[in-house]
């Protein structure tokens, strides 16, 4: 994992660096809670928690424009935080309550709004990488300016789909920006021992899909090399391949003991890489932000993810009438 630092001095605003330690932070603290929920039985099912990754998709929405469309896999509550969605919502979806941004039908792995162009969580590996494809065609076919973030993990990177949907990106030029966020162990399974090569975003090349390796836990980074591939994709040049670096701390799912790795490793990254501490030396060490500061932000989160707690534990059931809506026939 790389050491915290970025490679030159970050051309960025105060403004904007406490931005992405709020919004990092926001996703940290509600994934934790939503594990404290797990933990007492009010969140049923599967639930993969994004704890250590959060410079990732901060970094990306912070490239993004209004209209952009991101889709990715099962281990989404950051994505749906860093794209506005309301945590209230998206907690009370979590526990399966009508008060759920999808009514309490999706739960933790299949959840969207359609108001911030989020097409899912999706549960089965590799399954939205061509439905961003898909995403990605109808904003080509408008020829509307827009672009996809398609999200899959190094795990999902070794499936048949996802080399498919590179080739038909690559035939028809598609907005689409391939994102794989290489925590580098899939469900429990490190890259090493189930990937062919070191990294994965070669294998693009195949295809005349351009890319590069992007320092996941550095939130600038991320910042710069997803403007980087939006202008590429922007300007109809067609797909790009973003492999962003990162580390998950947690298992791979609220069930995984995650044995496979030593406690000494997670705490080395805690330790260096940490993407939110980071961001607070930035500003710590720039004068942008004293201890207080940050102190204060820390309370405001708290109580934003306390009160989704609350929410979600009192919005009721979804009533059985529930079965009927949304669906095809």
């Amino acid at each position: 994992m790389a050491a915290r630092k970025t490679t030159k001095k970050p051309n960025v605003s105060a403004e904007e660096l406490k931005t992405y330690y709020r919004e990092m932070l926001l996703i940290r603290r509600f994934e934790e809670k939503a594990g404290q929920l797990y933990g007492m039985g009010l969140i049923g099912g599967f639930c993969h928690l994004y704890i250590g990754q959060e410079a990732v998709v901060v970094g990306l929405e912070a490239a993004a424009e209004e209209g952009d469309k991101r889709i990715t896999s099962y281990r989404d509550h950051g994505h749906m935080l860093a794209c506005g969605m309301d945590p209230g919502g998206v907690m009370a979806e979590l526990t399966g309550r009508i008060g759920g941004l999808s009514k309490g039908k999706g739960g933790s792995m299949h959840m969207f709004s359609k108001e911030k162009h989020f097409y899912g969580g999706h549960g089965i590996v590799g399954a939205q990488v061509p439905l961003g494809a898909g995403l990605a065609f109808a904003d080509k076919y408008k020829d509307n300016g827009r672009v996809t973030f398609t999200y899959f993990g190094d795990g999902a990177a070794n499936q048949g789909q996802v080399y498919e949907t590179f080739n038909m990106a690559a035939i028809w030029q598609l907005p689409v920006v391939f994102v794989i966020e290489n925590n580098q162990y899939a469900m429990g399974t490190a890259q090493s021992r189930s990937t062919s090569t070191k990294d994965i975003y070669h294998r693009g090349e195949a295809f005349g899909i351009p890319g590069e390796i992007v320092n996941g836990m550095d939130v600038l980074a991320v910042k710069e090399a997803g403007e980087k591939a939006v202008a590429h994709c922007r300007a109809g040049k067609g797909p790009y391949i973003l492999e962003v670096k990162t580390y998950r701390y947690r298992g791979h799912s609220m069930s995984d003991p995650a044995k496979y790795r030593t406690r000494e490793e997670v705490q080395k990254v805690r330790e260096q890489s940490d993407p939110i501490e980071h961001v607070r030396e930035l500003l710590l060490s720039g004068k942008h932000a004293s201890e207080d500061d940050l102190k204060a932000i820390d309370k405001e989160i708290k109580e934003i993810v306390n009160q989704a707690a609350e929410f979600a534990k009192e919005s009721p059931e979804p009533p059985v009438e529930e079965l009927w809506t949304d669906i095809y026939a």
